[in-house]
């Protein structure tokens, strides 16, 4: 799991280091800045989700088979958002938007598996607090 994160994160770093400095997010106006701050962005959110996978794997730690399933879902849900966002990139190709549009989909794909770990492997059905707090959207 660790290893396909940072697979993702070292296809993504040359867009972040094509710069010398940082992009100013608030203010990004060209292409090459849009691109690094989503990326940022992007990077923040695959660390969010690792973080909510692996407590899920402490906090059910007591279901090897579980623990297994959630990481055989997991590889399918990084196969389904790289083959998706791939055609998003397909759909702009003609143009330089192509790029934050393809990690801006995984973003979104990102953040929504981040609260689909949370919802199923670390909340109860009753009153009790759930294990982590609910991630954003």
């Amino acid at each position: 799991m660790k290893k396909c994160i940072a697979i993702m994160l070292a296809g993504l770093s040359f867009i972040v280091t094509a710069e010398d400095k940082p992009a100013d997010c608030g203010n990004a106006l060209t292409t090459l800045e849009i691109n690094q701050c989503a990326a940022i962005e992007l990077e923040l959110a695959q660390s969010e989700l690792a973080k909510y996978l692996e407590v899920s794997f402490e906090h059910n730690a007591n279901d090897p088979e579980l623990i297994e399933s959630i990481k055989v879902a997991q590889q399918d849900w990084l196969e389904y958002m790289s083959s998706h966002c791939d055609s998003v990139y397909t759909k702009w190709r003609e143009g330089t938007i192509r790029d934050v549009m393809a990690i801006s989909c995984k973003t979104q794909l990102t953040e929504q598996r981040t609260h689909e770990v949370w919802a199923n492997f670390l909340t109860y059905m009753d009153s009790t607090p759930p294990v982590l707090p609910e991630p954003k959207k």
